[in-house]
């Protein structure tokens, strides 16, 4: 209960509404004494006059009219020659003098406060100006311990009005805050268990209906992320499903290619020289078909193998790739360009290099077709002290704009329409593992470029071997 929000509350208003009477109290206290002594000045000058009416009273009526004013001795001046007053015996010297007749409000607390906690029975003199304009001055001397004793009985009264107003206050404010702030908490937090406890469930999703600004504002944002949360939550599924479907089909397809290439071991004796010619790039185009399958079956188990890595020429390697993409052109209006030295070698491992190049290069070929411009394709490479760098460059229509949003990301940076999204996602994992980079340079309207960057440090991954 008081670790609630509501009982905390309360708790605090209860403090800060006793905090405040306390701050009150003491301006009331020293306005109670003030009232209190103009009132006994008032009494004493309505007994005075008595000794106008007739010089010669009797010493019984001027005792009680002091008591009924309950004071020792009155004097009052009501002008310079003449003074008018009563008197009786004083019990004690007296203590203090207070004049009321310009008093400030900080003498008058302290003063105030000074007369609450005195223990003393002290005789004090009350110096103020008669009511209604009925002398210069009357003064009285009196006892302070009736008015210690009216003071605290008024302190007394208004503590305890005080708590009372105090829990008057702070139980309307309870109730208030379990109404208008905690009951519409509680209802985010269940919202919130009852999201948990099923995502998917679209029905679970909260409704804004807080009348309270910031906790609407605070459920319209709920809204907004469970919404985001249960969609992220769909295409998450849909993915895993899609995976396993791609996994099942790459693994089929593997077994297919695998058996192709065995029948093209038989096309390589053929005696046709175009046959004989073209029957290593078929080989070729299934082994890495082959591989490409494997790699798929590995990227859904997120275990790509490391790169091999050897001394690879990096002419011959670009050289293979492109005309294999130059049997795929056809008729269309598509030319490529190589920009490789002849004698540089890189470190790498030769399938995934190939399949990296390809990738770029086969995306860039589908974008100009799909297109139906000519355009070009180059591939241009070089070196300095620290990496060897491979640009990849087209003269296509640029990537589309959720392309290059999600550009790395598997089944959702598709370059092209219909594909999986999955090529340049393997791409760059492919280079990552040789410790480089794989980046987007520039896309738009006239063209891409990717730029492939291989470190020239020893990994020690694989070995060293010349190919």
């Amino acid at each position: 209960m008081l670790n609630s929000l509501s009982g905390r509350f309360l708790i605090l208003t209860t403090v800060f509404v006793m905090l405040a009477e306390v701050l009150i109290f003491v301006p009331s206290v020293a306005r109670f004494r003030q009232d209190y002594l103009l009132a006994r000045l008032e009494r004493a000058q309505i007994a005075s006059l008595t000794l106008l009416a007739d010089d010669m009273i009797t010493p019984e009526l001027e005792a009680e009219l002091l008591k009924n004013a309950e004071v020792f001795n009155v004097v009052l001046r009501r002008d310079e020659m003449r003074q008018l007053a009563l008197s009786s015996p004083i019990p004690a010297p007296i203590a203090a003098t207070y004049d009321m007749r310009d008093a400030q409000p900080w003498m008058l607390i302290r003063d105030a406060m000074m007369a609450l906690f005195s223990k003393e029975d002290a005789i004090i003199r009350v110096v103020g100006n008669p009511v209604r304009d009925g002398g210069l001055l009357i003064e009285v001397t009196m006892a302070e311990a009736p008015l210690r004793t009216a003071m605290v009985e008024y302190g007394i009264n208004i503590l305890l009005l005080s708590a009372v107003i105090s829990v008057v206050t702070a139980g309307l404010l309870f109730f208030s805050v379990r109404v208008l702030l905690v009951r519409p908490i509680r209802g985010v937090v269940a919202h919130m268990q009852s999201y948990a406890a099923a995502p998917e469930d679209a029905r679970r999703i909260i409704t804004p209906t807080a009348g309270v600004t910031e906790l609407r504002e605070a459920e319209t944002a709920l809204q907004l992320m469970q919404q985001q949360l249960t969609g992220a939550l769909k295409q998450k599924e849909r993915l895993a499903q899609l995976g396993g479907a791609v996994a099942k089909v790459s693994h089929d397809l593997r077994n297919i290619l695998s058996s192709a290439q065995l029948i093209t071991d038989r096309i390589e004796a053929s005696e046709d020289p175009q046959v004989r010619r073209l029957a290593p790039k078929l080989v070729n185009s299934i082994s890495r078909a082959v591989n490409l399958c494997e790699s798929t079956l590995a990227f859904g188990r997120a275990e790509e193998p490391p790169p091999a890595l050897s001394r690879v020429n990096l002419a011959g390697l670009i050289g293979e790739v492109i005309d294999s993409e130059r049997l795929a052109v056809g008729e269309f209006d598509l030319s490529f360009s190589e920009d490789v030295p002849a004698g540089l070698t890189v470190r790498a491992d030769r399938e995934q290099l190939i399949r990296v190049i390809d990738n770029l290069v086969r995306n860039a070929r589908q974008a100009i077709i799909a297109s139906g411009k000519p355009g070009e394709i180059s591939v241009h490479a070089d070196e300095d002290e620290d990496s060897w760098w491979i640009h990849v460059t087209d003269t296509g229509p640029g990537l589309p704009a959720r392309a290059r949003e999600h550009l790395f990301q598997p089944f959702q940076g598709r370059a092209a329409k219909g594909g999986a999204g999955l090529g340049l996602t393997i791409a760059a994992e492919l280079i990552r593992g040789h410790g480089g980079t794989l980046e987007l340079r520039r896309t738009d309207a006239t063209g891409t470029e990717f730029a492939i960057c291989l470190p020239k440090a020893e990994l020690d991954s694989g070995p060293d071997q010349p190919g």
